[in-house]
């Protein structure tokens, strides 16, 4: 299946669709170096066909796609609704939904998906985010030369509630995921929104979550099979006494998941300590000074989901990017780390400087979680496909 990736940035939502099953036929970035990442893991790496565009998407013309993609997707700019930004929201020049709709309008693709940060959905934003969904429902009501978004979106309502028929349009739901839920070592909460044209008569819903915070307290605090796994002496184990002991017993035997959360540990499990001479043989995993620990800026622990990785507009945040130690000291998540954190391939390159690499693995979507939503629209976009071969 045919794909277009707008706003790609390191790659982890493209990767990830396309391991499940949907070829970039075009990739647009803006950004120089993250186009610089794309060339070196999508040309020189998996040796793809994909046309990387180190351009601005309003810049660009997508009518010579029209009609041949199967889905549109990509991550705009979330600095406009981020929880650590400015919350200018519709004012900020960033805010690239209007014209992620306008490819929409252009390319006419069979479904979409766009994912952005869970600031999205505050009390602040909530009426743009409705305008958000009517256009990406109504594309063909595209907004007029000088018309301020207000007016646009009672143009909108007005369209979506008069029920007339229209030649295509978008059933469009949306979902705040918690990427651990779904087996990524990180709490990462990301609202996702996906579409479907019109005529894909198919029933769809997002997939279900597989994986559970009292599984992974279960595998510690009753079992113990968390630390057998990972082969901790008992006189190393944390221990929970009293009443904690037994809400988290509680809680984990009325639980239906039987899969955990997975930790740090889990996934740097193979990964020597950077510090180590033997991690300069591992791609992109090199030791950074510097990292300290203050109120407000701590680490993230071994045995529980990292906290969720953040870019930084003015370097790399530290607190979501250290690794408390065993040994309670602090350090700088190397960029190999960050990238298993948002499980990112080991072949996965990240060609720039220290900074710019955990930027864009810090705006990245988590390859595992973007491959997972794209199997099930992969899915329903083939029954559709099945289906319409079964009529003729």
């Amino acid at each position: 299946m045919q794909s277009i990736e707008l706003f790609a940035g390191g790659g982890g939502l493209a990767l990830g669709l396309h391991e499940a099953g949907f070829e970039p036929s075009l990739v647009v970035e803006r950004d120089r170096d993250s186009c610089q990442t794309l060339r070196e893991n999508w040309v020189s790496g998996l040796c793809t066909k994909s046309l990387i565009l180190n351009r601005d998407v309003r810049t660009v013309e997508f009518e010579k796609w029209a009609g041949n993609v199967d889905l549109v997707s990509g991550g705009p700019p979330c600095q406009p609704f981020s929880i650590g930004g400015k919350h200018k929201g519709h004012a900020d020049s960033r805010d690239m939904f209007p014209h992620a709709a306008n490819t929409i309008r252009i390319v006419r693709p069979k479904a979409f998906i766009f994912e952005n940060v869970r600031g999205l959905l505050r009390k602040s934003f909530a009426t743009y985010f409705e305008y958000i969904l009517l256009q990406l429902q109504h594309p063909l009501i595209s907004r007029k030369t000088g018309e301020e978004w207000w007016e646009h979106q009672v143009r909108l309502e007005q369209h979506h509630t008069r029920g007339r028929e229209e030649e295509f349009f978008y059933r469009v739901v949306f979902q705040k995921i918690n990427a651990a839920d779904y087996g990524v070592p990180q709490c990462r909460e990301r609202v996702v929104i996906v579409g479907f044209r019109n005529d894909i008569q198919q029933p769809w819903s997002f997939p279900p979550a597989t994986h559970s915070q009292g599984a992974l307290e279960g595998a510690k605090w009753v079992t113990g099979s968390y630390w057998d796994e990972h082969r901790v002496p008992h006189r190393e184990r944390p221990r929970l006494l009293g009443a904690d002991r037994k809400r988290s017993s509680e809680k984990y035997e009325s639980l239906p998941l039987s899969l955990r959360w997975r930790t740090v540990r889990d996934a740097l499990r193979d990964l020597p300590d950077p510090r180590l001479p033997e991690a300069a043989r591992i791609l992109n995993h090199r030791y950074q000074p510097g990292a300290k620990q203050y109120a407000g800026h701590t680490g993230s622990d071994l045995d529980s989901p990292s906290k969720t990785l953040k870019a930084g507009d003015h370097g790399v945040p530290g607190g979501e990017n250290m690794l408390i130690c065993s040994d309670r000291t602090v350090r700088y998540f190397t960029v190999r780390e960050s990238a298993r954190l948002q499980t990112f391939p080991d072949w996965y390159v990240f060609p720039c400087s220290w900074t710019e690499s955990m930027r864009q693995i810090g705006n990245a979507v988590p390859v595992l979680l973007a491959k997972i939503v794209g199997n099930s629209v992969s899915e329903a976009l083939d029954r559709h496909r099945k289906r319409n071969l079964s009529k003729n």
